[in-house]
């Protein structure tokens, strides 16, 4: 189910990336909310939140940023995290760098056309839909797509982050 009515068709970058690489994906929008937590996201899409995921951008005690793609109504297991990045702890970094970093909103940030590059681990739960959604670059819209190919295009593995 496309859902762009009443968005004029609006394209966000992160869609016009994936049809510039010919990956197939759904758009889908609501109507956002700043107090919308990602389950009530899921909601609004009819979607189990098992397939609705959030982008979340950390730093390692490295310097290096890393970006994690959990579901919506997990909590990210910074040990796990770390340690699949190969990192000795990891934080998540303060809301306010985040648009300076990766060229997205809190509430928007998608794994997909960051501003660079940024090492990307998908939890693992991911490789058992068929598709699943993320952020869409903008706060009420997302992309549903293979995982397989959300890997491919954000160049990430997928590893138990949660």
């Amino acid at each position: 189910m496309t859902t762009l009515a009443g968005k004029n068709n609006e394209k966000t970058n992160v869609m016009r990336i994936l049809d510039g690489k010919k990956i197939a994906y759904q758009a889908h929008t609501y109507r956002p909310d700043a107090t919308m937590s990602g389950e009530e996201i899921a909601a609004l899409l009819g979607e189990d939140p098992a397939k609705v995921f959030k982008t979340l951008v950390t730093i390692g005690k490295s310097g290096q940023h890393y970006v994690f793609v959990i579901p919506v109504a997990a909590e990210l297991d910074l040990k796990k995290a770390a340690s699949a990045a190969g990192e000795k702890s990891i934080t998540m970094i303060k809301q306010k760098e985040l648009l300076p970093l990766t060229g997205y909103i809190h509430g928007g940030c998608s794994p997909i056309g960051m501003k660079k590059p940024f090492p990307t681990l998908i939890h693992s739960s991911a490789q058992q839909q068929e598709t699943m959604f993320v952020s869409a670059g903008k706060v009420g819209f997302q992309a549903e797509l293979a995982p397989a190919d959300l890997a491919e295009m954000a160049n990430a593995r997928f590893a138990d982050l949660i």
